[in-house]
């Protein structure tokens, strides 16, 4: 079995345990829950007492059965009442500071983390680090604010529900490509945060592949009691090789960028794959290895007859059929049946 999924499953038998407080939780319910067997309860059980978390055994029952139950004392000196689960939440979802990259008050909330950290043991840092990142952000500027709507939020909760305990799903989703609403049957993988929206990426047993929904056309999602085994491992990075939300296979790109938004173009981190090379005038050529995909085409748009994309040759000659096709929608210099003087 895939290492995420004994992780998430470890991490789902810890907030089980911590939920039930007093009352406990017998092995045979958790290995209900998780859809394994007890012996496999047993070994994440363990696994779990030797990453330092405190849970003990209890036997003292009318029924006789063992029921397992945390000790919260382990932890009463924690500040603002946290309890473990929402502890340990905020440590591995320190990820999601990359969201506050150029913000004034990133420090305070890094230091604010290392405090929640010094809280748990090394050996529950080293657990929890483990946890697959089912939210990945990447940062966007102009980002808007998912989720206000009850409608949506309740889809997000059921879509990462789906995600965290790695049920498979229904998905009645509206295309905006074809305009036309259609149910999909997925296993999700992974909420993002990109381009300012939230993206739910499942792997789509029909088309054999994962593909990405936007969350804000997914009108309705149906939970399963099927479970499904992860793909191979995805990327930590949310898109990591597209300049937008596109997850397609990376091309080398070459674009030459003349000197009126040279500093504009060198002074920002575009792609973790740029590289920058110097041209006479003061020009410069970006070099990215990104996805041939709407983002990147728009982009370049953005900078008009100030890029010229060098290479490869079908990206170069897409930008000049775009620009020729907007050169004709505008009459400037041409015939306009005026009347002359």
């Amino acid at each position: 079995m895939p290492r995420n999924a004994e992780v998430i499953r470890q991490w789902t038998i810890l907030r089980e345990i911590e939920r039930a407080r007093s009352a406990g939780v017998t092995i045979d319910d958790l290995a209900s829950l998780c859809g394994v067997t007890t012996r496999t309860i047993r070994r994440d059980l363990q696994a779990l007492e030797e990453a330092g978390f405190p849970l003990f055994d209890d036997r003292s029952g009318d029924d006789g059965r063992t029921r397992w139950q945390i000790n919260g004392q382990a932890f009463k000196g924690l500040a603002a009442g946290l309890t473990l689960a929402e502890l340990c939440a905020l440590y591995f979802s320190r990820t999601l500071l990359e969201s506050l990259s150029g913000t004034p008050f990133r420090d305070e909330v890094e230091r604010a983390f290392e405090k929640l950290a010094s809280a748990l043991t090394p050996h529950m840092r080293q657990f929890l680090d483990q946890l697959p990142r089912v939210i990945a952000v990447k940062p966007d500027p102009m980002r808007g604010r998912p989720g206000d709507r009850p409608r949506q939020q309740q889809i997000i909760a059921r879509a990462l529900e789906a995600t965290l305990h790695q049920r498979q799903a229904n998905l009645l989703y509206h295309s905006k490509s074809s305009e036309r609403t259609k149910t999909y049957h997925v296993h999700p993988h992974r909420l993002a945060y990109a381009q300012g929206g939230l993206y739910l990426l499942a792997y789509v047993p029909e088309y054999g592949e994962v593909r990405t929904f936007a969350v804000e056309r997914i009108q309705e999602v149906s939970l399963l009691e099927e479970r499904f085994a992860p793909v191979d491992r995805l990327p930590d990075d949310a898109f990591p090789d597209s300049l937008g939300v596109h997850s397609g296979p990376p091309e080398h790109v070459e674009i030459e960028f003349q000197q009126a938004v040279a500093d504009y173009v060198s002074g920002r981190s575009w792609h973790q794959s740029q590289t920058l090379r110097e041209m006479p005038g003061g020009a410069i050529t970006l070099t990215l290895d990104v996805c041939l995909d709407r983002a990147l085409r728009s982009w370049i748009l953005s900078f008009g007859p100030l890029a010229r994309v060098a290479s490869p040759e079908s990206l170069a000659r897409e930008i000049a059929g775009a620009l020729a096709e907007a050169h004709a929608r505008y009459p400037v210099g041409r015939e306009t049946g005026g009347t002359g003087g």
